[in-house]
């Protein structure tokens, strides 16, 4: 009987192993990285710039205030669904990585009670089978969930285009395969596929779900247009952090710091309202599993380690080893990001390149390696005495067989000892951080256990990164911190004899300054850290140590995010230009590069011709004057071109002009049949298929380009240029020769429109499904 089922588990693990396909034909099947050897054309653009073409002006013309206020209350009704669901979605991913880790670790301390090599095999198994889960979906289902999503949703909200990261399918990887690879005790987080997780739940409902799943409802598809969809995944990024941190304030800070390019004043209240309904949602279920309903999800189940009853002051001697754990803080993550991105390197040239098998067996050798190290190095090291109870601190010494926190027992010979390595290395991370950054545990952990366990944590969390599955880096970067942290910690306490210092107080700043270090956060992760630790009186500390590590951190290479967006190829243009730009000219960063455009009257063969040739997304629009002279009229961009032949209703035979103001022809689209599906390759040339009577028709370009386009002169610096493009949002930029006349000059007074005058087109313009 045994016989036969371990030969039906055979036969099918054998029959999924067959299934996987040894190519990269299926992860370039909405893969979310672009190649950094495709040169430009395998970038895209988003289009948030409005086009007010006479599509958009007749419809804009044809909605009044009640519109307004129905688009207004639109936006924060989607604000509110973003929340629900993005708290939901945490609580999901929380709860069930808490029960995997509450099951795993009390069947390994049951077993280890009779047979420590029956429980190391038992804890092997467990991880493998959660982490091939996790790395099955993703290399199967959804290759764009892996990694933290963070450098790909900072992209998306700079205007890039990644084809991928906001479908269905990837959210559904994302959640899942967050629950494998945090559940089987990787080193990562569940915190930045989090973030991922909000902005895809955002982007579905700003388009109305998913049409390939059969999920799409018309009662949702209100704003679709890119600037949109932007303001709905700000909200989902912000919602993020908020779920998985429980700091809505510092959810908001994140988004307008770390992913966000362009900011107003109306966006923050909608981030502002979106995060406090997560933290609504958090709370109330985390009220509901007090209960015992929810198996082994307890407290520890959301990230907050209360540490307000720890050191109550700082002296002045203090700041100087304060100051230390900046510079380590800044050291130690600037080598961080440039070994990850070394091995990304390394892994996407030359060692993913050899199929989604390699990246299943490499998931899985690095799980077994780390539950090897986890389970191992404990067994080699010393147990400690425990010291004398307080009954006050509420802390058991050891912790019964079948817990994990402080004071774990764990191969002792003894009853009344300890395993410090084992605190922090046999446990989950969130358990882990909350031991490391514990009050009232002087002398704890011994020297040689920190130091160990940081080269060990440091080392895993480099070869880690990168691998297919969700990851996020930073409750990772929290450990590695707060190690060296109190390794300071311990040091001061021994170095000034004084019994008011907390080893857990220099862990917090030690974990401070390895996030700012890396991720170069300063406002953001100084608020996520006060809110996590629910201690105001760190402040300043925390403010001190993140400056200190940012600026050490930058005179070394970039940030995490940043260079890991460019390894991934995702052209981010960064706040401030670079500093040559000052010596360059807007015609000299054009080059010789030969601009494509179109008359307004076109033959449908010239554009499928000029379509099939050219792989520009704009082109200018060139009409004639009654004295002959040309004029460039605007701008049509490709995807409208591709709609137009698709469409065929706006073919003619007569090559003049159409009158659509005169009411001659009524335009025959609206202006939402322009947009582009999110996360989408949208309509391509080889898609449409027209007939040689259809070719030789012609089409009046006039109704559907941008008659306003932004116009630089030739000889305006490349600086000036680039803060107009990042600022405005822009897609294109028409650069023309100087101009011959000027036929008026706009103040500030003229742009103050008094409530008495007609400002219906300037609200409707602000406010509509295109300016959002």
């Amino acid at each position: 009987m045994l016989s036969n089922h371990l030969q039906n588990g055979f036969e099918t693990a054998k029959l999924v192993w067959s299934q996987i396909p040894n190519s990269e034909e299926a992860e370039h099947e909405g893969v979310g990285l672009l190649s950094t050897s495709g040169g430009s054309s395998s970038v895209e653009s988003l289009d948030y710039e409005v086009i007010e073409n006479y599509a958009y002006r007749e419809e804009q013309a044809q909605r009044g205030k009640l519109y307004v206020g129905y688009s207004v209350v639109v936006k924060w009704f989607f604000a509110l669904l973003i929340g629900i669901g993005t708290g939901l979605a945490a609580v999901f991913i929380n709860i069930s990585v808490e029960n995997f880790a509450g099951w795993k670790f009390s069947l390994t301390f049951s077993i280890i009670q009779k047979s420590y090599f029956a429980g190391f095999l038992v804890y092997i198994l467990i991880n493998l089978i959660l982490v091939f889960s996790s790395v099955y979906i993703i290399t199967k289902f959804a290759p764009a969930a892996a990694g933290s999503g963070i450098p790909e949703i900072k992209g998306y909200l700079n205007g890039v285009d990644i084809h991928g990261i906001l479908l269905f399918r990837t959210l559904i990887g994302k959640i899942f395969g967050s629950i494998g690879s945090v559940g089987g005790g990787l080193a990562l987080g569940k915190e930045g596929p989090l973030v991922h997780t909000g902005a895809c739940i955002a982007s579905l409902l700003g388009q109305g779900g998913s049409t390939k799943y059969h999920l799409r409802y018309r009662w949702l598809q209100v704003f679709r247009s890119d600037r949109d969809r932007r303001d709905l995944v700000t909200c989902g990024c912000a919602a993020g952090v908020a779920a998985a941190f429980r700091a809505p304030v510092g959810g908001v800070l994140f988004a307008l710091e770390e992913v966000t390019s362009w900011w107003r004043s109306q966006l923050m209240w909608r981030v502002f309202f979106t995060s406090a309904i997560v933290a609504v949602v958090v709370r109330s279920a985390m009220g509901w599993c007090k209960s015992g309903k929810c198996g082994h999800f307890g407290s520890g189940g959301f990230i907050i380690w209360d540490i307000s009853d720890g050191q109550e002051d700082y002296s002045f001697e203090e700041l100087l080893p304060m100051a230390v754990i900046g510079v380590i803080g800044g050291l130690l993550g600037a080598l961080f990001n440039q070994l990850t991105l070394y091995m990304t390197s390394w892994r996407r040239n030359y060692l993913h390149k050899k199929g989604n098998r390699v990246k299943i067996i490499e998931a899985c050798v690095i799980s077994v390696i780390t539950s090897v190290i986890s389970f191992g190095l404990p067994l080699l090291r010393k147990c400690s005495p425990c010291p004398e109870s307080d009954i006050d601190s509420g802390i058991e010494c050891p912790r019964p067989p079948g817990m994990y926190g402080n004071y774990v027992n764990f191969y002792c010979s003894k009853d009344k000892e300890y395993n410090d390595l084992a605190t922090i290395f046999f446990n989950t991370q969130d358990d882990a951080i909350r031991n490391l950054f514990s009050a009232k545990t002087i002398h704890e952990y011994s020297a040689q256990s920190l130091l160990t366990f940081l080269v060990m944590f440091y080392t895993l969390a480099v070869v880690t990164f990168g691998i297919a599955v969700p990851a996020g880096q930073f409750v990772p970067g929290i450990m590695i911190g707060s190690t060296y942290g109190r390794l300071v910690g311990m040091f001061v306490v021994n170095f000034y004899k004084k019994l008011n210092i907390e080893e857990g107080t220099y862990a917090l700043l030690g974990a401070a300054s390895f996030l700012g270090g890396s991720m170069r956060m300063t406002v953001s992760l100084c608020v996520i850290m006060v809110e996590i630790t629910n201690n105001l009186k760190f402040l300043p500390l925390i403010m001190l140590v993140l400056l200190i590590s940012k600026a050490v951190g930058d005179a070394f290479s970039e940030g995490l995010y940043e260079e890991q967006a460019r390894l991934r190829g995702v052209p981010l243009l960064e706040s401030r230009p670079k500093y040559k730009m000052r010596q360059m000219t807007a015609k000299e960063a054009c080059g010789a590069q030969k601009v494509v455009s179109l008359p307004r009257i076109i033959k449908v063969a010239d554009v499928v011709s000029i379509l099939r040739t050219n792989k520009h997304n704009g082109f200018p629009v060139i009409d004639h004057s009654r004295n002959g002279e040309r004029l460039v009229i605007g701008l049509v961009l490709r995807s409208h071109l591709l709609v137009l032949l698709q469409s065929k209703v706006d073919f003619q035979h007569s090559p003049l002009p159409c009158d659509t103001r005169g009411g001659s022809k009524p335009i025959s689209h609206s202006f939402s049949e322009f947009v582009k599906p999110a996360s989408s390759k949208g309509l391509s040339i080889d898609d449409i298929h027209l007939s040689s009577d259809d070719m030789e028709m012609y089409i009046d370009l006039g109704p559907f380009l941008n008659p306003s386009p932004y116009v630089v002169p030739e000889d305006m610096s490349l600086s000036k240029v680039y803060n107009l493009f990042r600022q405005l949002g822009l897609r294109h930029i028409f650069v023309v020769p100087r101009a011959s006349r000027v036929i008026g000059l706009i103040t500030r007074k003229d742009l103050l429109i008094e409530d008495g005058e007609d400002s219906t087109t300037v609200e409707l313009q602000s406010t509509s499904s295109s300016a959002s």
